[in-house]
């Protein structure tokens, strides 16, 4: 396990895609494997403890959404030993290549799974599709994806004005509906923002009894991002691997948002919208004792001074 480690502290930050893909393959041959897939796909896999986390990641995120400029199931490989297996993306494919079918039809024919006490599959947007899609391979592993597409095939998603060049790939052979694909799961949570309407009629095509939706609502943007940053995303996915991970356990998980002070602003901003000033007055009030964000302040000194005017009446508020 440490030499493990060690082979994965050596930044990969700032190199070229050609040169990160060369040390990602030496990284892959010495603990396990390296594999071109296409020309626009790879896998890489880290064989290490029994416990297996797949994920799916574009190779752009990955050399930008960690502090080291490694794909993001390193850090728990490296923090928990866990094994994994990352399928890469030159750009958003949707993985709609037969070339990764094929990779994925060996595995199931060489028994790959099977070897492992516990599989988490992940990916968020075109990787949580992959996620979601690509699950069926694994009977019984849990599922976790985020803002995921269910599929772009144009009759079904002809709402979706995002992705017209995706059009192109076919989302009717194999591994196609993302929803259906997650038949053989143990369970799947698929994670969005309801406001975000797109991503919340793709996460109403979910519809599986093992399936569960997880609305947070007023955080917007990159919700991956979101989650990494209140230091939610690892700890989910290590519940989900000890199996640990009800729809309970994640609500609590998401109490972080309560010490977030995007989401606090977000909900203000909401309420403000909503002409309930007084409940935002409440809310900034209560945040403003705990968090030191200038930005919130402002906004609760501007209502104070309204309410000092008589321009506004705030609940508790003693001019």
């Amino acid at each position: 396990m440490q030499e493990t480690a060690n082979a994965f502290d050596e930044s990969m930050l700032d190199l070229s895609k050609d040169a990160w893909l060369e040390k990602l393959s030496e990284i892959g041959d010495a603990h396990g494997y390296f594999q071109s897939l296409g020309k626009d796909h790879c896998a890489v896999f880290i064989d290490e403890k029994p416990t297996l986390l797949v994920t799916f990641e574009t190779i752009e995120n990955a050399q930008t959404g960690t502090d080291n400029g490694q794909p993001m199931g390193f850090d728990l490989v490296r923090s928990l030993g866990w094994s994994h297996l990352c399928l890469l993306s030159n750009g958003d494919t949707w993985f709609r290549d037969k070339a990764v079918y094929g990779f994925f039809d060996r595995l199931i024919d060489d028994g790959f799974f099977d070897e492992f006490e516990q599989v988490v599959f992940y990916g968020k947007g075109s990787c949580g599709y992959a996620a979601a899609a690509f699950s069926v391979a694994a009977p019984g592993a849990t599922v976790i994806a985020i803002q995921p597409q269910a599929t772009l095939e144009p009759r079904l998603t002809h709402w979706d004005e995002r992705f017209h060049p995706i059009r192109r790939l076919s989302f009717t052979d194999r591994f196609g509906f993302a929803p259906d694909m997650l038949e053989a799961a143990e369970r799947a949570y698929i994670l969005y923002d309801p406001a975000i309407m797109f991503d919340a009629i793709h996460a109403a095509m979910f519809r599986r009894p093992n399936t569960e939706l997880v609305r947070i609502p007023y955080m917007e943007g990159d919700l991956e991002a979101h989650l990494i940053n209140m230091q939610i995303l690892y700890k989910l996915l290590a519940k989900a691997m000890t199996g640990k991970l009800t729809p309970l356990a994640l609500y609590r998980m998401l109490r972080a948002r309560r010490e977030y002070p995007h989401y606090i602003q977000m909900l203000a901003k909401g309420l403000r919208g909503r002409d309930h000033v007084g409940y935002e007055y409440r809310l900034l009030k209560n945040s403003a004792e705990r968090l030191d964000v200038r930005r919130m302040k402002r906004r609760l000194a501007r209502l104070e001074e309204a309410a000092e005017n008589g321009e506004i009446t705030l609940p508790g508020f003693d001019s």
